[in-house]
């Protein structure tokens, strides 16, 4: 197996250190972090038209019973359950300036990294928590732009393993990124499953031919 460089993937290191988690023994060929404006206008717009429309239709309702009096007539515990029912009514509202308020606080504890047996993510508000992806593990590695990532030029790396699936939010150079990504996992899960010791010097299943009318041509020897 080819020796990894770091700066394989290209740009530079985040100051925000991932090392601690690094092995000895491991070597990191990438670590980065999501793009910080593209990452924090996603939390914005996150939830934002539902919340949109439950602050119009609870502040109209507010509104209503304010203007009219109804409230002030009320006796101490009507205006006390008022009170209780929208505070309540009104979580969608509060979730979402929850993850406006704390995204810079989570994207500063947000850092990705590729090693030479693994993905590092590591997240996080108060603690913080590292999911560990070992290349051998993984399904699928997919790319995901919309109209605002491409905007920003960023994009989102959906990584799909046997038991969960992972995603690294508002990267840069997301086709680049995402092509390099899966060409060290081919190649890892190829030394892992297939050493070059035990692999053979011809294999007839790699000249397999199909065709609609009859099916494989050359069925590889088992």
């Amino acid at each position: 197996m080819a020796k990894f460089n770091e700066k394989y993937f290209g740009g530079t290191a985040d100051p925000y250190d991932i090392s601690s988690v690094v092995s000895d023994s491991e070597q990191i060929i990438w670590r980065g972090k999501p793009n910080r404006k593209a990452f924090i206008l996603a939390q914005f717009f996150k939830m934002f038209p539902v919340a949109l429309i439950w602050l119009l239709f609870d502040g109209g309702a507010i509104t209503a019973l304010a203007v009219s009096g109804a409230f002030s007539e009320m006796p101490v515990f009507g205006r006390v359950f008022i009170i209780v029912f929208f505070a309540i009514h009104l979580i969608p509202v509060w979730l979402w300036l929850s993850n406006v308020i704390t995204a810079s606080a989570k994207h500063k504890n947000i850092e990705y990294a590729f090693t030479d047996t693994r993905i590092i993510i590591k997240s996080g508000l108060i603690g913080l928590d590292v999911a560990n992806v070992y290349y051998a593990d993984i399904e699928s590695v997919n790319v995901k732009v919309g109209l605002t990532d491409k905007i920003l030029g960023v994009g989102d790396i959906y990584i799909k393993s046997k038991n969960h699936a992972h995603v690294l939010w508002d990267l840069e150079k997301p086709y680049e990124l995402t092509n390099h990504l899966q060409k060290v996992v081919h190649d890892l899960k190829t030394d892992t499953y297939f050493p070059n010791e035990l692999r053979p010097a011809e294999n007839k299943g790699f000249d397999t031919r199909y065709s609609a009318e009859s099916g494989p041509e050359d069925k590889p020897q088992i």
